[in-house]
């Protein structure tokens, strides 16, 4: 549980748990199941089924107390719990006669932390531990205190495993600390949490790697603005939950990465990151353990920079705080990336040769580029163009298949999902069978949901029907009914298209001989598709 203290009572059959600091209700949080320990730092372990066990503790040993520790440096100590150097943990708690990992039989009551933080018990060690939930998972990720739920999916995909970690470790200041106050200003945990996010990968791994991911994930938020358009109510920072605003939605690029842009923004108004960071240092001092709203940040960065106050940068033309808080609309202003060109130059030139004449040429020069070697958010960077350029010339399609199926069908499920998306949107059926075998295999959202979209957008829904059958016993509840909408989507007068539809201009009808069930679903009420984005928590 997200607790800093727990224990077993074998008579009673009871485990009770403790959480000695305030936090809001949705941070509260249990998983049960068969679920075995391992350390991989001096205050952190995984959970996780045992067939998965040994690769989580493989990807991650010794790299989350490196994680902790550059946010501290840069944020102040970490708070959940107090961190005492050299002091072991005790084992979890478990049943009389269940063996710990040590292989020593526990005593009849456990204590899986020292102490519940009072007068009357040594201060509570810090934890941070991680649990790999099932591939059905709805969500990615979720920061609860002291013990991050992940999709265990998220394993094969290193470095987003790493981005998404990092992502929930920033949470321990940003979002758990400190909380926005209202589900209308999310941005405060989500736009903050991406910024300390990426002040600790640029400690840890450079400032080009951050750079790549930040690309990344901005040329994602501009595909989800072309989609949803620039007026977007959704697409504010400070959104409004009034009659056509679905909440659900508010989980959505906006909130990470137009926030981001905005505490950029701030970060360079002060001159040196550096700065910057000690005032959010301060600023988490100053509100840990409280909800606060935007005025509350912005006030006191205008309050820790008297300089900046005196300048009126608050009011700067077209830049004015107001403006970045209920425009709609991208960001006002986007980081210089620069420092990345080393990672995306590459992709660029290769995007370039692809959409190049003659194509026997370019193809020729595109194939001597061995994107083996890349990371895997210069390929998923790559694919996304591709993507956002299809349906592409037959031809193209042809020569991107030969060149490249069989390579990125062995890679980590964030390449092959894209890759196949480029195969449904061409409606390329040699490579067809590849994304039945992955639909077969893939029991999570962000692995699922926008593979369905596409195949019900063009004229493969027959397809996507076939396998749903086939897999729907093994989805999520939600994610079953979330498909199930997709599906039924057109089948009726009063059925809206989705935004990707009415983009494509596609056909909205479906087979008459679509089964009954899906007409029972409720289809989605509202034009905004949002489903396709992946975020985490």
């Amino acid at each position: 549980m997200s607790a800093t203290q727990s224990t077993y009572v074998e008579e009673e059959g009871v485990y009770r748990f403790h959480m000695e600091h305030p936090v809001p209700a949705y941070l509260v949080a249990l998983v049960a199941g068969d679920l075995q320990p391992a350390d991989i730092g001096p205050r952190s372990r995984v959970w996780a089924e045992p067939c998965l066990l040994p690769t989580a503790t493989s990807k991650l040993s010794g790299a989350v107390e490196q994680w902790l520790s550059a946010a501290e440096r840069l944020y102040g100590p970490y708070l959940w719990g107090r961190y005492v150097p050299g002091r072991q943990r005790a084992s979890p708690a478990l049943p009389r006669g269940e063996r710990g990992p040590t292989g020593e039989e526990e005593p009849r009551t456990t204590q899986a932390h020292s102490g519940l933080g009072s007068s009357a018990h040594p201060p509570t060690p810090s934890r941070y531990d991680i649990v790999f939930l099932p591939p059905s998972f709805p969500i990615v990720a979720m920061e609860n205190p002291c013990l991050t739920f992940i999709i265990s999916s998220i394993l094969e995909s290193d470095e987003f495993l790493v981005i998404d970690v990092i992502h929930e470790v920033a949470h321990s200041w940003f979002g758990n600390a400190v909380t926005n106050a209202t589900w209308e200003e999310m941005w405060l945990s989500e736009g903050l949490a991406t910024y300390a996010q990426r002040r600790i990968t640029t400690e840890t791994y450079g400032a080009a790697f951050t750079c790549l991911e930040t690309a990344f994930r901005l040329d994602a938020l501009h595909r989800q603005m072309k989609l949803l358009g620039e007026d977007s109510p959704v697409s504010k920072l400070q959104v409004k939950l009034e009659p056509g605003v679905n909440p659900s939605h508010l989980m959505n690029l906006f909130t990470y990465e137009k926030g981001y842009c905005f505490v950029y923004y701030l970060s360079q108004l002060c001159g040196d990151p550096q700065r910057f960071d000690d005032f959010l240092r301060a600023y988490v001092e100053k509100y840990k353990f409280t909800s606060v709203v935007a005025q509350d940040l912005l006030d006191s960065f205008l309050s820790f920079f008297p300089e900046l106050k005196e300048q009126s940068v608050d009011c700067r033309a077209g830049l004015e705080f107001e403006r970045w808080l209920n425009a709609t609309g991208p960001p006002l202003a986007e980081p210089d990336l620069s420092q990345g060109s080393s990672l995306t130059r590459p992709v660029e030139a290769l995007f370039q040769l692809w959409t190049a004449e003659p194509l026997d040429q370019a193809a020729a020069s595109a194939s001597a580029i061995d994107i083996s070697k890349w990371k895997t958010f210069q390929t998923a960077l790559f694919l996304d163009r591709l993507l956002d350029g299809s349906p592409l010339p037959q031809e193209v399609v042809m020569s991107l298949s030969k060149c490249y199926s069989s390579l990125l069908d062995s890679m980590n499920a964030e390449i092959r999902i894209r890759w196949l998306q480029i195969v449904v949107r061409n409606d390329y059926y040699p490579d067809l069978h590849r994304v039945r075998r992955f639909l077969e295999s893939q029991m999570s959202r962000m692995y699922t949901i926008p593979l369905y979209e596409d195949l019900c957008t063009g004229a493969l829904k027959s397809f996507a029907l076939e396998v749903f059958y086939q897999t729907q016993g093994r989805l999520h509840p939600n994610l079953r009914r979330t498909i199930q909408q997709i599906l039924s989507q057109g089948l009726g007068p009063s059925a809206e298209p989705s935004v990707e539809q009415a983009s494509a201009g596609a056909d909205s009808e479906v087979d008459a001989d679509t089964p009954a069930l899906l007409l029972g679903d409720e289809a989605p009420s509202s034009a905004i598709s949002l489903r396709d984005v992946n975020v985490s928590a």
